[in-house]
């Protein structure tokens, strides 16, 4: 079996690019295994702005859990894998599941559920995210994701646009909720999200539509857009971007993907890379 060597430096690009757009995926890339933003992300942040460097946040979290994070309304922000949009604090575009698939999905988790395996399932609406699993355990996964959470009786009986259903797995979401949730592929979109998550969406959601609508809106073109991603769900992503990065720590076949390989989340690799890519000062 061969042995991928780390990367432990930024890649070596053929140019300075001119880049206007700059998203980035959070967990496994922006955010290190602890879930943190290294302190030097907030100097180049303003140095980026200042540049007139539009920058997008793009991840499978709430946009009220990544407004708390980023903490200012002068990003865009691609939540919820792309399925709701928001530039300057307010929305520029939202792409709901079918309410009848949503309650389809919860069907299926509480039948697996019920069946043995450790699931449970978000219901993620405009509005909030909605839970009906009550366990500590439970509750301690969904919460770093969703600021705001509810907990209900019933999640089919939620009123509230639903943006997607994601849906936590205990053990490998590839081999456990995954498959489950695969009969669904022929009304919505099924990604693994990440090693224990799987998003239901609707079928035309994808980060890297969004991406592209986002582009549109600026009048940014696709050479002029630079992506880091990590998992499945950042592919369509990474194929916006003409700078497309993998992190190190990305799953095999994103890491393929994609343009160039930058340094691990845990090295701070999404800061070094872009400073070194830019040719920008230190942070």
């Amino acid at each position: 079996m061969s042995h991928v060597p780390p990367v432990l430096e930024p890649p070596v690009l053929p140019e300075v690019p001119d880049v206007r757009l700059v998203a980035l995926d959070l967990d496994g890339s922006l955010l290190d295994d602890d879930k943190r933003i290294h302190p030097t992300f907030w100097p180049l942040l303003d140095e980026l702005l200042a540049r007139g460097v539009t920058v997008c946040p793009a991840s499978g979290r709430q946009y009220a859990t990544l407004r708390a994070q980023l903490g200012r309304d002068d990003l865009v922000y691609v939540a919820e894998n792309g399925a709701y949009v928001v530039r300057d604090g307010a929305e520029l575009s939202a792409d709901t599941l079918a309410r009848a698939v949503a309650h389809d999905a919860v069907d299926v988790v509480r039948a697996e559920a019920a069946a043995g395996l450790d699931v449970g399932t978000v219901l993620c609406g405009k509005r909030s995210a909605y839970v009906e699993r009550t366990d500590a355990a439970f509750l301690a996964q969904c919460e770093p994701y969703y600021a705001l959470l509810e907990v209900v009786d019933d999640l089919r009986a939620v009123d509230d646009d639903v943006l997607k259903v994601a849906v936590y797995d205990f053990g490998p979401a590839e081999q456990g909720a995954g498959p489950a949730l695969s009969e669904l592929r022929r009304e919505a979109r099924v990604v693994v999200s990440g090693e224990h998550w799987v998003d239901v969406m609707s079928r035309t959601v994808d980060k890297g539509a969004a991406l592209r609508a986002v582009q549109d809106a600026l009048g940014v073109t696709r050479e002029q857009t630079m992506a880091f991603g990590d998992y499945f769900n950042d592919l369509g992503m990474l194929d916006a971007a003409a700078w497309s990065f993998a992190m190190d720590n990305a799953h095999p076949q994103v890491r393929a993907h994609a343009r160039f390989v930058a340094p691990s989340n845990n090295a701070n690799g999404v800061v070094r890379t872009i400073v070194a890519a830019l040719g920008l000062p230190q942070p």
